[in-house]
């Protein structure tokens, strides 16, 4: 048997930043849904926030598991099941792209309560705020400049 211990921090954004998840209800249930199919598929969601226009996912990868492959089955199996239920009052999809950051084992508890807590976090700070940080952290600007 391998044993692995890799970490993946997801940020996955509704088509054009709209914001479909609207309500804390519609998050929750969207969240609940995302853990348990992602179980029922052998992918451990550790944790799973988000705002009106995205989620973040934090992801330990089985032996087996690429980051594109599990970004591919949450968002595919959730946009599916989000029209087929009708959750949201539109048409929903997922952003082509994402991001994926790894994650240090001694990062897990500050990158939990950052997920935990996206609802306080966004009345105080937008998306696009957001997005610069992570661009700045990674350095996602220089790699891009590079091009």
């Amino acid at each position: 048997m391998s044993w692995i211990r890799v970490w993946v921090h997801y940020v996955i954004t509704t088509k054009n930043r709209e914001g479909l998840l609207n309500s804390a209800e519609i998050r929750k249930t969207l969240f609940d849904h995302i853990k348990l199919n992602s179980s029922n598929k052998g992918i451990w969601i550790d944790s799973v926030g988000g705002w009106k226009d995205h989620i973040h996912c934090l992801v330990s990868l089985g032996h087996d598991q690429s980051i594109s492959k599990i970004a591919q089955l949450i968002k595919g199996e959730s946009s599916f099941w989000i029209n087929q239920n009708m959750i949201t009052d539109f048409k929903f999809a997922w952003q082509d792209d994402y991001w994926a950051v790894g994650v240090s084992e001694s990062h897990i508890p500050e990158v939990r309560k950052y997920i935990m807590n996206q609802e306080n976090h966004h009345k105080v700070k937008t998306f696009e705020e957001e997005y610069n940080d992570f661009i700045k952290k990674y350095g996602w600007d220089k790699i891009n400049s590079d091009k």
